[in-house]
């Protein structure tokens, strides 16, 4: 069977920093596929699990926007596809972004799953699905799929510490973003060690002050 690499040119970009836990699943999901993992510094195997699970390696500063930008630009590829660390692809990920691929120039996100059976998680599912659809600010957390020549039109992502998913989707806008039509379920363990009710609200509390002005590397100091 072919790969999207050899169908679309596809490229997976991972931004990690002590992520050896949860890696190795993204991985496997992403198996046969070209993957660049962009990582800040690590120091707790997560290079050596990389390597292992068939990934090339880059060094970047670390933050997520300096490691993204890196990543992109040593990647190659016609269609980037970034991830986070501690995410998982459900069964079909691979024919929607083929179908997504053949049609317009545009972004896309998957629906986010949580890994927690808590009625607390499908409400958080609930937000980030209305979120993405009626204000377009899907997050980084959801994927982001994306043509190379729309990424490079619009900039890429910017070297910030914080907000760099709501800046660049800002940039791509929101009738040029949809959802791709498969599933990635992400970790809940900050909601969980935050809390599903604080963490959501620090959340809004730093999209408002990046919305207001302020900048990302004082936002940064609140989401700790």
């Amino acid at each position: 069977m072919r790969t999207l690499q050899e169908h679309i040119d596809l490229a997976v970009v991972i931004p990690t920093w002590n992520a050896a836990d949860s890696l190795a699943g993204c991985l496997e999901d992403l198996r046969d596929e070209k993957v660049v993992v962009a990582d800040g510094g690590s120091t707790d195997g997560t290079v050596s699990v990389a390597r292992a699970g068939g990934a090339v390696v880059i060094s970047a500063a670390r933050g997520r926007g300096p490691q993204l930008a890196a990543g992109a630009a040593a990647a190659g590829g016609r269609w980037l596809l970034f991830v986070h660390a501690d995410s998982r692809l459900e069964p079909g990920w691979r024919d929607a972004i083929l179908a997504f691929a053949g049609g317009p120039d545009r972004a896309g996100y998957f629906d986010l799953a949580l890994d927690d059976p808590a009625p607390a998680a499908r409400r958080i599912e609930r937000v980030v699905a209305w979120r993405s659809r009626a204000l377009g600010l899907p997050y980084g957390d959801q994927g982001l799929l994306i043509s190379r020549a729309l990424y490079e039109a619009v900039g890429g992502y910017a070297p910030i510490p914080l907000m760099e998913d709501v800046d660049l989707v800002r940039r791509i806008g929101r009738k040029r973003l949809a959802p791709i039509g498969a599933r990635i379920t992400t970790s809940a363990r900050r909601y969980r060690e935050g809390g599903y009710i604080r963490r959501p609200l620090r959340n809004l509390c730093c999209l408002s002050l990046y919305l207001a002005g302020v900048a990302p590397h004082r936002i940064a100091r609140l989401y700790g």
